[in-house]
């Protein structure tokens, strides 16, 4: 009793506020990124960073692959190569195929919940990405780029940045429409980091995957792209402007042969789109296993790049290279259709990846094409090929993927060239 006595006259153990505060932070962070909008938009600075960072690596990871597996020059990227040799560009798409099959068929047995993208996930889901299923879509599209199939990076990219968004927007208990919307400013962070274009990161967020222009939303996909595109520059540097000559102005003139580019774009992006639905149907139909399928387009992939590396990979580096070059009419021809071929098999035969990378190299081929004609019709005051270069990349883009503001910011912050943004603008609205 004593004892007793004397435990209960003890004096209280000072408060350890400090301690109190660690318990409770994660209540205490809920409860401001709720209530107040400026802790919302910290909270999207960190998805963008993180974003970042998850483009940086995945950036790093498919250079390093397309260094080892095609024995490249350092720094060099695959599609601006003047040639591959043969058996590595056959046979590293045709085995990294086959690792893929495999990992798809595990896939079908052991996750079989079909893996949901940003788009399907705001539209239906308010939000709610699998950090875990953003991850596997990530890694497949790393290998998929890393083996060679014509298949862009977005896909990855804007999956990983949409998905650390979620996770984290989910762990503060965000309203539905703030997760939509930070969901959206991570897949803008990461698109701007690719590109080194905030304003068309932002865009693409807001176009493609919230969905809704709103200025309620905007200031937090913004401040996201912008955190994702620094991130992406100190990491790696940031991505040059196209070197491309291109006009001081545009003069009223030069419209018509724009518009008309723009509806012929969305034209070519119809038939591209096509024979990549043709392409998947077939596989579908003829009861060819999964994990053969990625083999089978490695093969045709292969054996394209073969003929020219171009058709190979997502052809962002051949269009940062070729942009301001001059090639023949029917050489350009034929990097065109061999690039369509190789991109709508690669899709087509379950390749991970987008079409976001190669539209952007298809459209400047195209426009050069474009320009090509006009060179021979008697009477048109013609613009430079670069122009029509640059006019065909975002209309046919637009086609292919949507979102003509997207299309149009990322041709202003890669060429920096304000009159030739117009044009663009007025080719991807009739393009879409």
């Amino acid at each position: 009793m004593l004892e007793q006595a004397k435990i209960d006259d003890a004096p209280p153990k000072p408060h350890n506020k400090f301690g109190d505060w660690v318990m409770h932070a994660p209540q205490t962070f809920r409860a401001l990124v709720r209530a107040d909008e400026i802790w919302l938009a910290l909270l999207s600075a960190v998805v963008g960073i993180l974003a970042g960072c998850g483009v940086a690596l995945i950036d790093t990871a498919t250079s390093l692959m397309h260094t080892k597996l095609f024995a490249l020059p350092s720094g060099q990227g695959l599609s601006e190569s003047a040639a591959v040799a043969p058996l590595r560009a056959i046979f590293v798409p045709v085995l990294g195929g086959a690792v893929l099959g495999v990992s798809l068929w595990s896939l079908t047995k052991f996750r079989p919940k079909p893996l949901v993208d940003p788009v399907e996930a705001n539209a239906l889901y308010g939000g709610r990405v699998s950090l875990t299923d953003s991850v596997i879509v990530a890694l497949q599209t790393t290998w998929s780029n890393g083996v060679g199939a014509s298949v862009g990076m977005e896909a990855g990219f804007a999956q990983i940045g949409a998905g650390i968004a979620s996770r984290l927007g989910r762990s503060f208990r965000l309203r539905r429409n703030d997760l939509r919307v930070l969901v959206g400013a991570g897949a803008a962070a990461a698109i701007g980091g690719a590109f080194n274009a905030p304003l068309c990161g932002a865009f693409y967020g807001i176009e493609l995957i919230i969905g809704v222009y709103s200025i309620t939303t905007l200031p937090f996909v913004v401040i996201a792209a912008l955190a994702g595109t620094l991130t992406t520059q100190i990491l790696l540097g940031g991505t040059p402007p196209l070197n491309v000559t291109l006009p001081l102005d545009v003069p009223s003139s030069a419209y018509p042969m724009v518009l008309l580019l723009g509806i012929l774009s969305g034209l070519a992006g119809i038939v591209i789109m096509r024979g990549v639905t043709a392409i998947e149907s077939g596989f579908r139909r003829s009861g060819i296993p999964i994990w053969v399928r990625p083999i089978l387009g490695g093969m045709v992939v292969g054996l394209l790049g073969w003929v020219t590396p171009k058709a190979l990979s997502s052809g962002h580096s051949a269009l940062h290279a070729d942009i301001g070059v001059t090639f023949p009419f029917f050489i350009l021809l034929m990097f065109f259709v061999l690039k369509a071929v190789a991109s709508a098999f690669s899709i087509g035969s379950g390749f991970r990846g987008g079409l976001f990378f190669a539209s952007l190299f298809l459209g400047a081929l195209f426009g050069k094409l474009f320009a090509g004609l006009l060179l021979l019709a008697p009477g048109f005051d013609t613009m430079p090929v670069g122009f029509y270069a640059v006019v065909g990349m975002s209309a046919l883009a637009t086609s292919v993927v949507g979102g003509p503001m997207t299309m149009t910011f990322l041709a202003l912050e890669s060429t920096q060239n304000f009159n030739v943004t117009m044009a663009v603008l007025a080719a991807s609205i009739a393009s879409a």
